[in-house]
């Protein structure tokens, strides 16, 4: 018996775009959905309060930053990451395996796992498909990920080919060790680089192994947006469809809604709040530089018309004076915003899917994006069904 149950609601008519709904032990969550990443236990700069008042249902924590600190069994012995950050709603934990192979310089892979030194104080870990397993299981996420190998951009065919048969191996290890599947669902992770064939074949030997959920990871890590939608075109399709669809670290909102028309139910990013710290927020034309002098004197919200708590009570003058200022209620503000414009995009996304109007949405949302004609024609291109 799984831990979530996809409830597939609707799907458009001229795209892959589908509206459904997770079901998990903490909650419902509607998909087309954008979950705000709180890597160490916590949204950077904004209390977990106001997103329940935004009405956010699920986020999304690291294993491999909480094993290095607090330690995954000091949250275990709080009650897991619910009790821990008294988050009542959903939780995804992703398996550390971005985070491991990101360290490039400092790591050993090997077929048993990866041996990696820990930024913090040169420590040395090995993590194993079955140890991403221990971790996630005593952090008690709704929803877990297998431990994967993910190649940097650009590899060659070999490599990749190489690290797609290891994450196979290592995805049949992790559903062997998870010892949690009636709490947590966990999902497995296609990889493959920029290759449709290594693509095709990860999704096609994980399909196999009957995941309650899949991801497509190794994508959003360089390659361009055009890139990126190709190999949705060549995955997506092979994922079962009574079964929810992630795509890992994607947090544009062009690139949210071009995933969208190509099946995709789930994302995460760290951009709202990383380029809140650097002043700038979402806007129906891309970003707005808070911290630039023509905001100076500009009395109107960030974005007029938007619906977040910083839109609705102050000005572009006053976040851009406590970004001068260095005064962190900036960055909150900032934060605020840029979470709800993406969450609100993807609601608006559900609504006209189910409604029957989805081509007519991203129309409309794509117009205004400073985004060349040519780019915009290939991610939007409404006849993808």
């Amino acid at each position: 018996m799984s831990a979530i149950r996809f409830e597939l609601i609707k799907q458009c008519r001229h795209t892959g775009a589908r509206a459904g709904i997770v079901h998990t032990p903490h909650g419902e969550i509607p998909t087309p959905i954008f979950m705000p990443v709180g890597t160490q236990a916590t949204v950077k700069t904004v209390m977990l309060r106001d997103l329940v008042e935004m009405g956010i249902p699920i986020i999304l924590s690291n294993s491999y930053h909480l094993y290095l600190r607090p330690g995954h069994r000091l949250v275990e012995e709080a009650g897991g990451l619910h009790d821990f950050m008294r988050w009542p709603r959903a939780i995804l934990t992703d398996s550390g395996g971005f985070q491991v192979f990101s360290l490039r310089g400092i790591l050993k892979v090997k077929e048993e796992g990866v041996e990696f030194q820990s930024p913090h104080d040169g420590s040395r870990h090995f993590i194993t498909p079955e140890k991403s397993m221990e971790i996630q299981n005593a952090l008690g996420a709704d929803i877990i990920m297998a431990f994967d190998e993910c190649v940097a951009n650009p590899a060659t065919h070999e490599k990749a080919k190489k690290a797609v048969e290891r994450t196979t191996r290592w995805a049949k290890r992790c559903l062997e060790a998870h010892q949690r599947t009636d709490q947590q669902a966990l999902f497995g992770i296609v990889q493959g680089s920029l290759y449709s064939d290594l693509r095709q074949r990860s999704a096609q030997e994980l399909v196999e192994m009957d995941f309650p959920g899949y991801a497509s990871g190794g994508l959003s890590v360089g390659e361009s947006k055009i890139e990126m939608c190709d190999m949705l075109e060549v995955t997506t399709p092979l994922l079962p469809q009574q079964k929810p669809r992630y795509l890992m670290g994607v947090g544009t909102p062009e690139d949210l809604m071009a995933a969208v028309m190509r099946g995709i139910d789930m994302f995460d990013c760290v951009m709202p709040t990383r380029n809140a710290r650097h002043g700038s927020g979402f806007g129906p034309t891309g970003r707005v530089i808070l911290k630039n002098a023509q905001y100076a004197n500009d009395f109107t919200p960030i974005v007029q018309g938007c619906g977040c708590y910083a839109c609705q009570n102050f000005t572009k003058a006053y976040v851009r004076h406590l970004l001068k200022s260095s005064e962190s209620l900036g960055h909150t503000l900032l934060s605020l915003h840029n979470i709800y414009w993406l969450f609100d995009l993807m609601r608006g996304a559900r609504e006209a899917i189910i409604e029957d109007r989805f081509p007519d949405f991203i129309a409309e949302k794509s117009e205004e994006l400073a985004l060349p004609a040519e780019v915009k024609s290939r991610l939007f291109a409404t006849d993808l069904g």
